[in-house]
Protein backbone atom coordinates (compact mmCIF):
# COMPACT_ATOMS: atom_id res chain seq x y z
CA UNK A 1 0.00 0.00 0.00
CA UNK A 2 1.19 3.50 -0.75
CA UNK A 3 0.10 4.91 2.56
CA UNK A 4 -2.62 5.24 5.20
CA UNK A 5 -6.07 5.51 3.71
CA UNK A 6 -5.14 4.05 0.33
CA UNK A 7 -7.01 0.86 1.22
CA UNK A 8 -10.73 1.17 0.55
CA UNK A 9 -11.91 -2.25 1.73
CA UNK A 10 -10.50 -4.90 4.03
CA UNK A 11 -12.06 -8.33 3.46
CA UNK A 12 -11.60 -10.54 6.52
CA UNK A 13 -12.02 -14.29 6.75
CA UNK A 14 -10.77 -17.50 5.24
CA UNK A 15 -9.59 -20.95 6.14
CA UNK A 16 -11.62 -22.80 3.53
CA UNK A 17 -12.61 -22.20 -0.08
CA UNK A 18 -16.20 -21.75 1.11
CA UNK A 19 -15.24 -18.46 2.75
CA UNK A 20 -12.44 -17.36 0.42
CA UNK A 21 -14.14 -17.79 -2.97
CA UNK A 22 -17.13 -15.52 -2.18
CA UNK A 23 -14.65 -12.94 -0.88
CA UNK A 24 -12.71 -13.08 -4.12
CA UNK A 25 -15.93 -12.66 -6.10
CA UNK A 26 -16.68 -9.55 -4.04
CA UNK A 27 -13.19 -8.19 -4.62
CA UNK A 28 -13.47 -8.76 -8.36
CA UNK A 29 -16.81 -6.93 -8.39
CA UNK A 30 -15.14 -3.97 -6.66
CA UNK A 31 -12.42 -3.97 -9.31
CA UNK A 32 -15.01 -4.26 -12.08
CA UNK A 33 -16.56 -1.05 -10.76
CA UNK A 34 -13.22 0.71 -11.01
CA UNK A 35 -11.63 0.23 -7.58
CA UNK A 36 -7.89 -0.49 -8.00
CA UNK A 37 -6.88 -3.99 -6.87
CA UNK A 38 -4.33 -2.43 -4.53
CA UNK A 39 -7.19 -0.75 -2.65
CA UNK A 40 -8.67 -4.13 -1.65
CA UNK A 41 -6.83 -6.03 1.06
CA UNK A 42 -7.57 -9.47 2.52
CA UNK A 43 -7.00 -10.70 6.06
CA UNK A 44 -6.86 -14.44 6.67
CA UNK A 45 -5.05 -17.18 8.54
CA UNK A 46 -1.60 -18.59 8.00
CA UNK A 47 -2.90 -22.11 7.43
CA UNK A 48 -5.88 -21.33 5.22
CA UNK A 49 -6.31 -21.79 1.48
CA UNK A 50 -6.36 -18.00 1.11
CA UNK A 51 -2.55 -18.02 1.24
CA UNK A 52 -2.67 -19.43 -2.29
CA UNK A 53 -5.93 -18.24 -3.79
CA UNK A 54 -5.73 -14.58 -2.79
CA UNK A 55 -2.19 -14.03 -4.03
CA UNK A 56 -2.99 -15.82 -7.29
CA UNK A 57 -5.93 -13.44 -7.76
CA UNK A 58 -3.63 -10.42 -7.40
CA UNK A 59 -4.81 -8.99 -4.07
CA UNK A 60 -2.84 -8.17 -0.96
CA UNK A 61 -3.08 -10.49 2.03
CA UNK A 62 -2.18 -10.22 5.70
CA UNK A 63 -2.22 -13.48 7.66
CA UNK A 64 -2.92 -13.59 11.36
CA UNK A 65 -2.82 -16.49 13.84
CA UNK A 66 -6.10 -18.22 14.46
CA UNK A 67 -7.89 -21.51 14.87
CA UNK A 68 -11.37 -22.64 15.88
CA UNK A 69 -12.38 -22.73 19.54
CA UNK A 70 -14.09 -25.92 20.73
CA UNK A 71 -17.23 -25.61 22.82
CA UNK A 72 -15.62 -27.45 25.71
CA UNK A 73 -12.43 -27.07 27.72
CA UNK A 74 -9.42 -28.55 25.96
CA UNK A 75 -5.71 -27.86 25.92
CA UNK A 76 -6.06 -26.83 22.28
CA UNK A 77 -8.49 -24.09 23.35
CA UNK A 78 -5.76 -22.42 25.39
CA UNK A 79 -3.64 -22.12 22.26
CA UNK A 80 -6.69 -20.96 20.29
CA UNK A 81 -7.43 -18.20 22.81
CA UNK A 82 -3.79 -17.11 22.72
CA UNK A 83 -3.95 -16.98 18.93
CA UNK A 84 -7.15 -14.94 19.10
CA UNK A 85 -5.52 -12.35 21.37
CA UNK A 86 -2.55 -12.11 19.02
CA UNK A 87 -4.91 -11.80 16.05
CA UNK A 88 -6.82 -8.99 17.79
CA UNK A 89 -3.59 -7.06 18.36
CA UNK A 90 -2.60 -7.62 14.73
CA UNK A 91 -6.03 -6.51 13.50
CA UNK A 92 -5.92 -3.24 15.45
CA UNK A 93 -2.49 -2.52 14.00
CA UNK A 94 -3.61 -3.36 10.47
CA UNK A 95 -6.74 -1.18 10.55
CA UNK A 96 -4.90 1.74 12.10
CA UNK A 97 -2.23 1.46 9.39
CA UNK A 98 -4.55 1.06 6.39
CA UNK A 99 -7.53 3.10 7.63
CA UNK A 100 -10.03 1.41 5.31
CA UNK A 101 -13.44 2.85 4.48
CA UNK A 102 -15.10 -0.46 5.28
CA UNK A 103 -14.38 -3.93 6.65
CA UNK A 104 -16.21 -6.89 5.12
CA UNK A 105 -16.45 -10.01 7.30
CA UNK A 106 -16.75 -13.35 5.52
CA UNK A 107 -17.74 -15.30 8.62
CA UNK A 108 -15.90 -18.01 10.51
CA UNK A 109 -13.33 -17.58 13.25
CA UNK A 110 -10.88 -16.01 10.81
CA UNK A 111 -13.09 -12.91 10.60
CA UNK A 112 -13.68 -12.40 14.33
CA UNK A 113 -10.55 -10.46 15.27
CA UNK A 114 -10.77 -8.02 12.39
CA UNK A 115 -14.50 -7.59 12.92
CA UNK A 116 -14.04 -6.76 16.61
CA UNK A 117 -11.24 -4.30 15.76
CA UNK A 118 -13.49 -2.60 13.20
CA UNK A 119 -16.26 -2.17 15.77
CA UNK A 120 -13.91 -0.72 18.41
CA UNK A 121 -12.20 1.61 15.91
CA UNK A 122 -15.57 2.62 14.43
CA UNK A 123 -14.77 1.42 10.94
CA UNK A 124 -18.05 0.48 9.22
CA UNK A 125 -18.47 -3.30 9.29
CA UNK A 126 -20.46 -5.31 6.77
CA UNK A 127 -21.17 -8.97 7.55
CA UNK A 128 -21.72 -11.51 4.80
CA UNK A 129 -23.42 -14.73 5.88
CA UNK A 130 -23.12 -17.48 3.28
CA UNK A 131 -25.11 -20.20 5.08
CA UNK A 132 -28.80 -20.74 5.75
CA UNK A 133 -28.02 -20.90 9.49
CA UNK A 134 -25.71 -18.10 10.72
CA UNK A 135 -22.47 -19.04 12.44
CA UNK A 136 -21.48 -17.90 15.92
CA UNK A 137 -19.02 -15.30 14.61
CA UNK A 138 -21.64 -13.57 12.49
CA UNK A 139 -24.32 -13.77 15.17
CA UNK A 140 -21.91 -11.92 17.45
CA UNK A 141 -20.68 -9.32 14.98
CA UNK A 142 -24.04 -8.64 13.31
CA UNK A 143 -25.18 -6.77 16.43
CA UNK A 144 -22.76 -3.97 15.60
CA UNK A 145 -22.53 -4.29 11.83
CA UNK A 146 -23.56 -1.40 9.60
CA UNK A 147 -24.92 -3.88 7.04
CA UNK A 148 -25.60 -7.60 6.64
CA UNK A 149 -25.70 -9.44 3.31
CA UNK A 150 -27.25 -12.92 3.47
CA UNK A 151 -26.86 -15.82 1.06
CA UNK A 152 -30.23 -17.31 2.05
CA UNK A 153 -33.51 -15.67 3.08
CA UNK A 154 -34.69 -15.70 6.69
CA UNK A 155 -31.32 -16.04 8.41
CA UNK A 156 -32.58 -14.15 11.46
CA UNK A 157 -29.67 -11.69 11.43
CA UNK A 158 -30.75 -8.11 12.21
CA UNK A 159 -31.18 -5.92 9.14
CA UNK A 160 -30.09 -8.65 6.74
CA UNK A 161 -30.53 -8.10 2.99
CA UNK A 162 -30.99 -11.27 0.92
CA UNK A 163 -28.35 -10.86 -1.76
CA UNK A 164 -27.49 -14.47 -2.50
CA UNK A 165 -23.95 -15.84 -2.41
CA UNK A 166 -21.42 -14.42 -4.87
CA UNK A 167 -20.27 -16.95 -7.47
CA UNK A 168 -17.05 -16.77 -9.46
CA UNK A 169 -17.53 -15.14 -12.90
CA UNK A 170 -16.01 -18.12 -14.68
CA UNK A 171 -18.56 -20.43 -13.02
CA UNK A 172 -21.43 -18.07 -13.87
CA UNK A 173 -20.27 -18.22 -17.48
CA UNK A 174 -20.38 -22.04 -17.59
CA UNK A 175 -22.75 -23.16 -20.34
CA UNK A 176 -23.87 -26.79 -20.01
CA UNK A 177 -25.62 -26.58 -23.34
CA UNK A 178 -23.09 -25.18 -25.79
CA UNK A 179 -19.86 -25.95 -23.89
CA UNK A 180 -20.52 -29.53 -22.82
CA UNK A 181 -18.70 -31.37 -25.63
CA UNK A 182 -15.54 -29.27 -25.31
CA UNK A 183 -15.51 -29.47 -21.51
CA UNK A 184 -15.90 -33.24 -21.51
CA UNK A 185 -13.07 -33.60 -24.01
CA UNK A 186 -10.82 -31.37 -21.91
CA UNK A 187 -11.46 -33.56 -18.86
CA UNK A 188 -10.90 -36.79 -20.76
CA UNK A 189 -14.51 -37.97 -20.68
CA UNK A 190 -15.06 -40.24 -23.66
CA UNK A 191 -18.18 -41.51 -25.38
CA UNK A 192 -21.48 -41.30 -23.53
CA UNK A 193 -20.12 -42.21 -20.09
CA UNK A 194 -22.13 -40.83 -17.19
CA UNK A 195 -19.71 -38.30 -15.68
CA UNK A 196 -19.81 -38.07 -11.88
CA UNK A 197 -17.72 -35.46 -10.07
CA UNK A 198 -17.18 -36.06 -6.35
CA UNK A 199 -15.86 -33.27 -4.16
CA UNK A 200 -15.77 -32.73 -0.43
CA UNK A 201 -14.21 -29.27 -0.07
CA UNK A 202 -10.64 -28.00 -0.11
CA UNK A 203 -9.63 -30.16 2.87
CA UNK A 204 -11.61 -33.20 1.81
CA UNK A 205 -14.45 -35.23 3.31
CA UNK A 206 -13.32 -38.55 4.76
CA UNK A 207 -16.74 -40.24 4.77
CA UNK A 208 -17.34 -39.33 1.13
CA UNK A 209 -13.82 -40.39 0.16
CA UNK A 210 -14.25 -43.77 1.83
CA UNK A 211 -17.57 -44.32 0.05
CA UNK A 212 -15.98 -43.53 -3.31
CA UNK A 213 -13.16 -46.01 -2.65
CA UNK A 214 -15.86 -48.67 -2.10
CA UNK A 215 -17.66 -47.50 -5.20
CA UNK A 216 -14.60 -47.86 -7.46
CA UNK A 217 -14.29 -51.48 -6.39
CA UNK A 218 -17.96 -52.16 -7.12
CA UNK A 219 -17.87 -50.36 -10.47
CA UNK A 220 -14.48 -51.56 -11.64
CA UNK A 221 -15.91 -53.15 -14.80
CA UNK A 222 -18.50 -50.46 -15.56
CA UNK A 223 -17.87 -49.14 -19.07
CA UNK A 224 -20.56 -46.46 -18.74
CA UNK A 225 -19.11 -44.49 -15.81
CA UNK A 226 -16.36 -41.91 -15.32
CA UNK A 227 -15.58 -40.60 -11.82
CA UNK A 228 -13.52 -37.49 -11.19
CA UNK A 229 -12.74 -37.52 -7.48
CA UNK A 230 -11.56 -34.31 -5.81
CA UNK A 231 -10.17 -35.83 -2.63
CA UNK A 232 -8.86 -32.72 -0.85
CA UNK A 233 -5.25 -32.34 0.15
CA UNK A 234 -5.62 -34.22 3.46
CA UNK A 235 -6.77 -37.54 1.97
CA UNK A 236 -5.27 -37.55 -1.51
CA UNK A 237 -2.44 -39.97 -0.81
CA UNK A 238 -4.50 -42.39 1.29
CA UNK A 239 -7.37 -42.44 -1.22
CA UNK A 240 -5.00 -43.07 -4.12
CA UNK A 241 -3.41 -45.95 -2.22
CA UNK A 242 -6.68 -47.51 -1.04
CA UNK A 243 -8.54 -47.36 -4.32
CA UNK A 244 -8.34 -50.53 -6.39
CA UNK A 245 -8.42 -48.43 -9.54
CA UNK A 246 -5.38 -46.95 -11.25
CA UNK A 247 -5.42 -43.21 -11.82
CA UNK A 248 -6.88 -42.20 -15.18
CA UNK A 249 -8.11 -44.48 -17.90
CA UNK A 250 -7.80 -48.23 -17.49
CA UNK A 251 -6.48 -50.52 -20.23
CA UNK A 252 -7.53 -49.63 -23.79
CA UNK A 253 -9.97 -51.81 -25.68
CA UNK A 254 -8.54 -54.87 -27.43
CA UNK A 255 -9.59 -53.54 -30.84
CA UNK A 256 -7.18 -50.64 -30.40
CA UNK A 257 -9.87 -47.95 -30.00
CA UNK A 258 -9.35 -45.07 -27.60
CA UNK A 259 -12.32 -46.01 -25.45
CA UNK A 260 -11.03 -47.63 -22.22
CA UNK A 261 -12.47 -50.84 -20.81
CA UNK A 262 -14.13 -50.52 -17.43
CA UNK A 263 -14.50 -47.62 -15.05
CA UNK A 264 -12.45 -44.48 -15.58
CA UNK A 265 -11.33 -43.03 -12.24
CA UNK A 266 -9.48 -39.72 -11.89
CA UNK A 267 -8.44 -38.75 -8.32
CA UNK A 268 -7.19 -35.17 -7.99
CA UNK A 269 -6.12 -33.28 -4.88
CA UNK A 270 -7.77 -29.96 -5.73
CA UNK A 271 -9.83 -28.77 -8.67
CA UNK A 272 -8.89 -25.40 -10.14
CA UNK A 273 -11.04 -25.70 -13.27
CA UNK A 274 -14.49 -25.80 -11.72
CA UNK A 275 -16.12 -24.01 -14.65
CA UNK A 276 -15.22 -26.92 -16.94
CA UNK A 277 -16.31 -29.43 -14.28
CA UNK A 278 -19.76 -27.88 -13.89
CA UNK A 279 -20.13 -27.67 -17.66
CA UNK A 280 -19.19 -31.32 -18.24
CA UNK A 281 -20.66 -33.08 -15.20
CA UNK A 282 -23.84 -35.13 -15.32
CA UNK A 283 -23.94 -35.24 -11.52
CA UNK A 284 -22.08 -33.68 -8.59
CA UNK A 285 -21.61 -35.53 -5.28
CA UNK A 286 -20.38 -33.49 -2.34
CA UNK A 287 -20.89 -31.59 0.86
CA UNK A 288 -23.42 -28.77 1.11
CA UNK A 289 -21.27 -25.74 1.79
CA UNK A 290 -22.86 -22.44 0.85
CA UNK A 291 -20.53 -21.80 -2.09
CA UNK A 292 -21.17 -25.28 -3.50
CA UNK A 293 -24.94 -24.82 -3.22
CA UNK A 294 -24.75 -21.40 -4.89
CA UNK A 295 -22.62 -22.76 -7.74
CA UNK A 296 -24.94 -25.73 -8.26
CA UNK A 297 -27.88 -23.36 -8.50
CA UNK A 298 -26.05 -21.07 -10.91
CA UNK A 299 -25.01 -23.90 -13.24
CA UNK A 300 -28.01 -26.21 -12.86
CA UNK A 301 -26.01 -29.37 -12.16
CA UNK A 302 -28.03 -32.12 -10.43
CA UNK A 303 -26.49 -33.13 -7.11
CA UNK A 304 -26.27 -35.74 -4.40
CA UNK A 305 -25.44 -33.82 -1.23
CA UNK A 306 -23.99 -35.25 1.99
CA UNK A 307 -24.14 -32.47 4.62
CA UNK A 308 -21.24 -32.26 7.05
CA UNK A 309 -22.71 -33.49 10.36
CA UNK A 310 -20.34 -31.43 12.51
CA UNK A 311 -21.17 -28.12 10.81
CA UNK A 312 -22.08 -25.48 13.42
CA UNK A 313 -25.84 -25.22 13.78
CA UNK A 314 -26.13 -28.04 11.24
CA UNK A 315 -26.06 -25.32 8.62
CA UNK A 316 -25.07 -27.67 5.79
CA UNK A 317 -28.28 -29.63 6.22
CA UNK A 318 -30.22 -26.37 5.93
CA UNK A 319 -28.20 -25.42 2.84
CA UNK A 320 -28.90 -28.80 1.24
CA UNK A 321 -32.63 -28.57 1.99
CA UNK A 322 -32.83 -25.38 -0.07
CA UNK A 323 -31.97 -27.43 -3.18
CA UNK A 324 -33.75 -30.63 -2.13
CA UNK A 325 -37.02 -28.82 -1.37
CA UNK A 326 -37.32 -27.66 -4.99
CA UNK A 327 -36.26 -31.04 -6.37
CA UNK A 328 -32.74 -30.07 -7.42
CA UNK A 329 -30.78 -32.43 -5.16
CA UNK A 330 -30.87 -35.74 -3.32
CA UNK A 331 -29.68 -35.59 0.29
CA UNK A 332 -27.93 -38.48 2.05
CA UNK A 333 -27.21 -38.13 5.78
CA UNK A 334 -23.52 -38.63 6.47
CA UNK A 335 -24.18 -41.60 8.78
CA UNK A 336 -26.02 -43.43 5.98
CA UNK A 337 -23.37 -42.97 3.31
CA UNK A 338 -21.38 -45.91 1.99
CA UNK A 339 -20.48 -47.28 -1.41
CA UNK A 340 -23.73 -49.25 -1.80
CA UNK A 341 -25.95 -46.24 -1.00
CA UNK A 342 -23.94 -43.98 -3.27
CA UNK A 343 -24.10 -46.48 -6.14
CA UNK A 344 -27.87 -46.85 -5.73
CA UNK A 345 -28.53 -43.10 -5.80
CA UNK A 346 -26.26 -42.48 -8.79
CA UNK A 347 -27.68 -45.41 -10.77
CA UNK A 348 -31.26 -44.26 -10.12
CA UNK A 349 -30.51 -40.77 -11.41
CA UNK A 350 -28.45 -41.95 -14.38
CA UNK A 351 -31.37 -44.12 -15.49
CA UNK A 352 -33.80 -41.18 -15.46
CA UNK A 353 -32.73 -38.43 -17.91
CA UNK A 354 -36.06 -36.65 -17.50
CA UNK A 355 -35.53 -36.31 -13.76
CA UNK A 356 -32.01 -34.99 -14.33
CA UNK A 357 -33.41 -32.35 -16.68
CA UNK A 358 -36.03 -31.37 -14.10
CA UNK A 359 -33.32 -31.09 -11.41
CA UNK A 360 -31.33 -28.80 -13.70
CA UNK A 361 -34.28 -26.45 -14.14
CA UNK A 362 -35.21 -26.58 -10.45
CA UNK A 363 -31.71 -25.61 -9.36
CA UNK A 364 -31.69 -22.53 -11.57
CA UNK A 365 -34.81 -21.19 -9.84
CA UNK A 366 -32.64 -20.57 -6.75
CA UNK A 367 -29.78 -18.94 -8.66
CA UNK A 368 -28.93 -15.30 -7.95
CA UNK A 369 -26.33 -14.47 -10.60
CA UNK A 370 -26.22 -10.84 -9.51
CA UNK A 371 -25.23 -11.68 -5.93
CA UNK A 372 -21.76 -10.11 -6.06
CA UNK A 373 -23.25 -6.90 -7.42
CA UNK A 374 -25.91 -6.86 -4.70
CA UNK A 375 -23.37 -7.46 -1.92
CA UNK A 376 -21.12 -4.63 -3.08
CA UNK A 377 -24.13 -2.33 -3.28
CA UNK A 378 -24.57 -2.98 0.45
CA UNK A 379 -20.85 -2.46 1.08
CA UNK A 380 -20.78 0.87 -0.77
CA UNK A 381 -23.83 2.16 1.10
CA UNK A 382 -22.17 1.37 4.43
CA UNK A 383 -18.61 2.58 3.70
CA UNK A 384 -17.51 5.86 5.26
CA UNK A 385 -16.16 7.16 1.95
CA UNK A 386 -16.80 6.39 -1.68
CA UNK A 387 -14.64 3.94 -3.63
CA UNK A 388 -11.50 5.42 -5.19
CA UNK A 389 -12.90 5.20 -8.72
CA UNK A 390 -15.88 7.37 -7.72
CA UNK A 391 -13.63 9.93 -6.05
CA UNK A 392 -11.30 10.08 -9.04
CA UNK A 393 -14.23 10.67 -11.41
CA UNK A 394 -15.64 13.65 -9.55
Amino acid sequence: MSGPGSTWAVIAGGGTAGHVLPGLSMAREMVARGTPPAAVHFVGTKRGIETRLVSEAGFGLTTLPGRGVKRRFTAANLAAITDLIRALVGSFRLLRRHRPAVVVGLGGYASVACGVAAVVLRVPLVITEQNAVPGAANRLLARWARGVAAGFPATGLPGAVWTGNPVRPEVLAADRGRGRIEARAALGVTGERFFVVVMGGSLGARRINEAVVELTSMWRHRCDRHIRHVTGRRDFRSVSELSSMPEGSVAPAQDGSAEPVGLVYDPVEYEDGMAAVYTAADLIVGRAGASTVAELAATGVPAVLVPLPAAPGDHQSANARALADVGAAVVIPDRELDGLRLAAEIDALAADPQRLSQMDQAARVLARPGAAHAVIDVVERCARRRPPAVVEGT
